[in-house]
């Protein structure tokens, strides 16, 4: 037991009985002090495991034979004359060797027996006492047993001491290098700022400068100006001033010698053409622009973090075990934090290498951040082989990093046996659904990019799109919806555009501009077609909704002021626009007009709460759907009817819900992000069935909506494609 002067123990035992006796009550009345008020448990000082204390308080708690045992070493001989005798280690071996422990519950009884029910030394009477229905035997026949059982525990713990101390030195490493990193960044911003600040003085210098040669320039031709007008006048003054005097003063003589003279002197002055306009204007302003610039400064520098670990971050894809030789293959990776939570942005430092069994890099490896905290690893191998694919995130290992890899010609691929299909009715009675076990979609023996030849038999029906910007291409594809008039919308988040499709997969239009003006798209995530054809658009980061006209022309904004961050959006049977506030973690409610009708929700994971919540459906009741990402469920909503799921990869269960849409049977279809699959429930909540998706597997489906045909259309984001499915509703 410690307090403020040290370890009590260590320091009484030395003072001898009567120091240690007090010890023992003021470690008494210091475990008092330090257990909270009404506390039911006590977390050690030192170790901080926690025990639950007994009815009675500390006072209850079960005596250390050690030290008890140890005082009445010290009663029987307090005088002690060998100093070393005295000592700690001594006391203890007589206390351990020479007596045995005296019973706490019957005085001048030693323990010489061992309940094998309660784990604990007893003396005679307490065997023909509370202990006489359970098993005892004498002490020292369990003694090197449990001494055996003991040093093998200690050996056991004993080994996880170089794991602790290589863990220890570790995080001290990240420590360190978390601290070297903000002083660089805090040198790199001192450094950045005081470039600035000595481009603003160059600048203003510069300014100054310039301002002092135009106002030379103009000086100097107003001067000149001036000069010759004060010149003139002078002139004019002068021969007025002759003129005068000699007609006033002169003899008649002296007016006519010099009449001539003076004549062509005024006539002259008065035709002379004097300089009397300005020849320059006073205009000189300083207009400086600094609206932009502070704009600008406001928002100067970003500081890039994550919270991912490697521990718990996952890799998925066939790539990490298998590949063709001469095909490109990707893999996905999902950051998560240390509680094993998606990290929902990018940054993170992510390093992938393929070597081969003699150590050489075989390929090069590209990695690409879908700034969502998932990351796509790209490889082409050459050769077949067997190869080594590690994944480190910020120098520690992928879960399950390395993996083993081996790459095969595409000669050599086995061909995949059909299916054989099992249907079972909807509650329809009109069709069924493919029944699949709740595990992780399997995949097809070698996933690539492209689609497969020879394809297992099931329900996708075509797959639209690749990575890149062109038309037809994706990047971080998001919502997605469907139109009466047969048309599929995506909401291309990374390209910051709308694409428009037909039913059967054709490219029909394009568009949206890059922006934070109205009409224009920053990273558009929900979109929906109300009954006039005007299609809805989420704008994440430019916090609104936007409506279009069909034809792709920019109609209204709403929800500005209001929206943090709007993910999902649809159109109930009223007409109302319902978006998903993933940031605010409620739903809004707008007339299409802006007018906010209402709004329910918060944070939390209660029944009316959410967490992180995604995209949005209406039942054909107008029951509001909600994926709840975080929590793992969705809810039905309005007032708060009910919900379902829970976080899983079992039958009904999620690992973050996403994309959802509504049949006209009132059936809920949900894409389940993190186990990359389209589960299908009833009305009322209960599962139905899956969608079959195995020959060309999902990876992180976002947005889901039914065609105008009555197929199931999704964004497999993962993939950068959306992805048609047969649907028998």
């Amino acid at each position: 037991i410690r307090d403020g002067e040290g370890v009590w123990g260590t320091r009484t035992i030395e003072g001898g009985q009567r120091e240690l006796v007090s010890a023992v009550f003021k470690a008494l009345t210091c475990l008092q002090n330090y257990i909270p008020p009404q506390s039911l448990t006590l977390s050690c000082p030192v170790c901080r495991q926690t025990s639950i204390l007994p009815e009675k308080g500390v006072a209850a708690l079960q005596n250390n034979f050690f030290i008890t045992n140890l005082m009445e070493v010290l009663q029987r001989d307090p005088e002690c004359s060998r100093p070393e005798a005295c000592s700690v280690l001594e006391s203890v071996s007589a206390a351990a060797v020479g007596k045995l422990l005296s019973c706490p519950n019957h005085e001048g009884k030693v323990m010489e027996f061992y309940c094998e029910s309660c784990e604990t030394a007893m003396c005679l009477d307490c065997t023909e006492g509370e202990h006489r229905e359970h098993v005892t035997v004498p002490l020292r026949d369990v003694l090197e047993q449990h001494k055996a059982a003991l040093k093998n525990q200690l050996d056991a713990i004993g080994n996880r001491l170089p794991q602790l101390t290589a863990a220890i030195e570790l995080v001290n490493e990240i420590s360190q290098q978390l601290i070297e990193r903000k002083n660089e960044a805090i040198n790199e911003i001192n450094m950045t700022f005081e470039e600035l600040e000595r481009a603003l003085h160059q600048r203003r210098a510069a300014l100054i400068t310039d301002l002092e040669n135009i106002c030379s320039t103009k000086q100097k031709v107003l001067q000149a100006q001036l000069s010759s007008l004060l010149q003139g006048k002078e002139h004019i003054q002068s021969s007025c001033s002759f003129t005068e005097q000699a007609l006033n003063h002169g003899s008649a003589t002296e007016v006519l010698l010099v009449q001539k003279q003076m004549s062509e002197r005024v006539s002259a002055l008065a035709c002379h053409d004097f300089p009397e306009r300005p020849h320059e204007n006073a205009h000189l302003d300083c207009q400086i622009e600094t609206e932009g610039l502070r704009r600008s400064i406001q928002n100067l520098g970003v500081l890039l973090t994550t919270g991912a670990v490697g521990h718990t971050s996952v890799a998925t894809g066939e790539g990490l075990r298998h590949a063709l030789v001469g095909q490109h293959v990707t893999v996905t990776v999902t950051t998560k934090d240390k509680d094993s939570e998606l990290v929902r942005t990018g940054n993170a430092v992510l390093r992938a290498e393929i070597t081969g069994q003699d150590g050489e890099r075989a390929t090069e490896v590209e990695v690409v951040d879908n700034k969502n905290g998932t990351y796509e690893v790209g490889y082409t191998l050459k050769s077949e082989g067997e190869y080594s694919f590690s994944l480190m995130l910020y120098g520690q290992p992928v879960r399950g990093s390395p993996f083993r890899l081996r790459a095969i010609k595409p000669s050599d691929v086995p061909q995949s046996p059909d299916d054989v299909k099992r249907r079972v009715k909807s509650p329809s009675g009109t069709g069924g659904h493919i029944r699949q076990k709740a595990i992780r979609r399997p995949s097809s023996m070698y996933s690539t990019t492209k689609k497969k030849e020879n394809p297992i038999e099931d329900e996708l029906i075509y797959r639209v799109g690749s990575r890149g910007r062109e038309k037809g291409e994706f990047a971080n594809l998001q919502g997605i919806s469907a139109s009466n008039n047969g048309r599929v919308i995506v909401a291309d988040s990374n390209n910051q555009c709308i694409q428009v499709f037909t039913n059967d997969g054709q490219f029909k239009a394009r568009y949206g501009v890059r922006g934070r003006s109205p009409g224009q798209l920053q990273r558009p995530t929900g979109v929906a077609v109300d009954t006039n054809g005007d299609i809805i658009v989420a704008d994440y980061d430019n916090r609104w909704i936007s409506i279009f006209s069909p034809d792709g022309k920019f109609k209204n904004k709403i929800g500005a002021g209001r929206l943090m961050g709007p993910k999902g959006v649809a159109v109930d049977r009223n007409g109302h626009i319902i978006a998903v506030d993933n940031k605010a973690c409620c739903v809004f409610i707008f007339q299409s007009n802006g007018k906010l009708v209402t709004k329910f929700g918060a944070r939390g994971t209660s029944d009316r709460q959410f967490a992180g919540p995604h995209f949005v459906a209406v039942s054909n009741k107008n029951e509001i759907v909600v994926t709840d990402f975080h929590n793992h469920s969705v809810k039905v909503n309005g007032e708060f009817l009910f919900k379902f799921g829970s976080h899983g990869e079992g039958n009904g269960q999620f690992n973050a819900p996403t994309g959802v849409a509504v049949d006209v049977n009132g059936n809920i279809i949900v894409a389940d992000w993190g186990n990359s699959r389209i589960q299908v429930f009833d009305s009322s909540g209960s599962f139905l069935s899956y969608i079959n998706t195995s020959a060309d597997p999902l990876y992180g489906p976002q947005g889901l909506a039914l065609t105008s045909d009555g197929h199931v259309v999704v964004a497999d984001s993962g993939n950068h494609c959306f992805k048609v499915y047969r649907y028998l509703q």
